[in-house]
């Protein structure tokens, strides 16, 4: 019997958990779903990630308001994909912040990624007609930013560590609690998806930028916030596994003239004993196999996904 698409079968809620993490510094967490996240300021509210529908982000913020009623200055969104990106408008934020390549990767492929996306994971497109169209940031940077949050509560900095699971990521770090929000760059105990990504940088120098922040507490994309170094080192470790079996693995077959359909079965053999019973494996691996196919063989950047590439590549290496 063939697989079901992606998560088109996952169609049950996920019971989501709103964490405190330090004074006016909350994430939400929902079992293996996107999370998100907001920090105060004196007077004034940044929020991190946008979920995919402003009917599901409206929910969420309803969550938070019962914590804090100060305004949102600052929409902060880690890249371009649309489960975190298309729910802006539930926000009414002054700003909406994002790495210069994530507004013009946007621009290149956000419709494309909006289709795509929403039929993958059609649970967390809530109401997806209440999306006014894609989601632009107003405030873009290169390297760094830093906000002054006012009072004594520091400053959030937020910073592109090199490219990963897109080129655009960047993560929102706050040095006083030493709590990192690292967006999908690491994963707490879920599979990751690479469809988009640049997998030797990823593993290597910008996994070692995250761990530079020597975080005590990280919220990754996915997966439970994880608390102490040894737990973040965990998340991160994993993460860099992952990415690392598959280059192996993906890798050896590309190099003695294999064909695609062997690598996907090389790399599930390898990484379903530890990652196949977290979320969304099935779901992303022929993505992220294809994806890193076309990186070994010279294709710099990630060719766009459609709905309809979705669907043949499924066929091929999932079915």
């Amino acid at each position: 019997m063939a697989k079901p698409f992606a998560s088109s079968a996952d169609l049950e809620d996920k019971e989501q958990t709103l964490e405190v993490l330090a004074d006016g510094v909350y994430a939400l967490t929902a079992q293996g779903d996107p999370n998100i996240g907001a920090i105060e300021g004196e007077d004034f509210l940044v929020c991190f990630e946008a979920m995919a529908t402003p009917t599901a982000a409206r929910e969420w913020l309803a969550r938070l308001r019962e914590h804090t009623d100060k305004p949102i200055r600052y929409l902060v969104l880690s890249h371009y994909h649309a489960v975190r990106v298309l729910g802006a408008s539930a926000f009414g934020a002054d700003a909406i912040v994002a790495h210069e390549k994530t507004r013009h990767l946007i621009a290149e492929r956000g419709k494309e990624d909006w289709a795509s996306e929403f039929a993958r994971m059609p649970r967390l497109a809530k109401d997806p007609g209440s999306v006014p169209g894609l989601t632009w940031p107003t405030v873009t940077f290169a390297d760094r930013m830093t906000i002054d949050l006012g009072g004594d509560r520091g400053e959030l900095v937020l910073e592109h560590v090199g490219r990963g699971h897109t080129e655009g990521d960047i993560v929102a770090w706050l040095p006083r609690h030493r709590i990192l929000y690292a967006g999908d760059l690491v994963e707490a105990e879920a599979a990751l998806y690479t469809g988009d990504a640049f997998h030797r940088d990823w593993a290597g120098a910008t996994l070692d930028r995250v761990v530079a922040y020597g975080a005590e507490m990280l919220i990754g994309g996915r997966g439970p916030v994880t608390r102490g170094r040894a737990a973040v080192d965990a998340a991160v470790g994993q993460t860099r596994a992952f990415l690392t079996t598959m280059l192996d693995r993906v890798g050896a077959v590309h190099a003695r003239g294999g064909t695609l359909k062997e690598a996907f079965e090389a790399a599930h053999a390898a990484l379903a004993p530890d990652y196949g019973h977290w979320p969304i494996f099935e779901h992303c691996l022929p993505f992220d196999v294809s994806r890193l196919w076309d990186e070994l063989s010279g294709i710099e950047r990630p060719v766009v996904w459609t709905a309809e590439r979705d669907r043949e590549v499924w066929a091929q290496l999932q079915d």
